[in-house]
């Protein structure tokens, strides 16, 4: 009987460290759950809103990336709005990318709340450097984002958003 109970337990024990093993594998190289702070992204991300990221993905544009911030120790959350090489213009509140016009719906509620008169986003023009991202937050006034610490490099991008799972009522895959 003792000998039954001491394969049991080691068995259990096997099974709960292959799981550990297991989700660190998952958690480093595949994928990780991270918690929003702030709100340069809203409306599409709000405070304290829970993601998992994919550590895997290949980032294009229009993608919400989290990524280690240039500045400081944070990790931020943006859309990717230009890629190795592209030339990004804003101009009254339209987006170019190469020179072709880009329809920013996800901008829409706010835009809504800005002034007549007045644009939600300040006229630019950058080009992208090689092993680069240039990335806006979607709550343009209050977005520490490239317009301001510049391009982030394809080493500090921790991965795609793909998934929200906190609050309830929003779970699901972002748009």
């Amino acid at each position: 009987m003792r000998d039954h109970a001491q394969k049991e337990l080691y068995s259990w024990i096997k099974s709960i460290v292959f799981a550990l093993v297991v989700a660190f594998i998952c958690r480093q190289f595949l994928f990780s759950p991270i918690t929003v702070k702030g709100e340069s992204m809203d409306p599409t991300f709000e405070n304290n809103d829970r993601i998992i990221v994919s550590k895997v993905s290949k980032i294009d544009h229009f993608d919400t990336i989290v990524f280690h911030s240039p500045i400081s120790k944070d990790d931020y959350i943006k859309r990717v709005i230009g890629l190795p090489g592209d030339t990004i213009e804003m101009k009254n509140d339209v987006l170019y990318i190469n020179g072709k016009a880009f329809e920013e719906e996800y901008l829409n509620e706010n835009k809504g709340e800005v002034p007549l008169e007045t644009t939600l986003t300040e006229d630019f023009k950058v080009t992208v450097p090689e092993g680069s991202l240039f990335v806006l937050g979607d709550n343009r006034r209050r977005s520490m984002d490239s317009r301001i610490i510049g391009s982030i490099t394809d080493d500090a991008v921790i991965g795609e958003v793909k998934f929200r799972f906190y609050p309830l009522e929003e779970v699901g895959t972002p748009e």
